[in-house]
């Protein structure tokens, strides 16, 4: 099992990209992940699994589609009016 604590803090875009890579590398080689971190892109792009965290109590937890569909989580993270923000983090 690899910890990982905000791994992409201080990245740029193409650094970024790079850690998603190898992360997905050590993945596939049967290593568990559990990574923290706020960059959502990374999170949902890579997670088989989300767990969300607001003041130290679980917000939500499931698939990337399930907790991105939650609308607690959209509210908590991004205020009433983030629906269209986190759609835009898709793509």
């Amino acid at each position: 099992m690899l910890l990982l604590d905000e791994p992409a803090a201080g990245c740029n875009p193409v650094e970024t990209q790079e850690l998603d890579r190898v992360i997905r590398a050590i993945v596939k080689d049967g290593v568990t992940v559990v990574l923290v971190e706020h960059d959502m892109r990374l999170v949902m792009n890579i997670s088989d699994r989300v767990h969300v965290l607001s003041s130290g109590k679980t917000l939500s937890e499931g698939t990337p589609q399930q907790v991105r569909a939650d609308a607690a989580v959209v509210e908590a993270y991004l205020g009433v009016h983030g629906s269209r923000e986190a759609s835009r983090a898709l793509h």
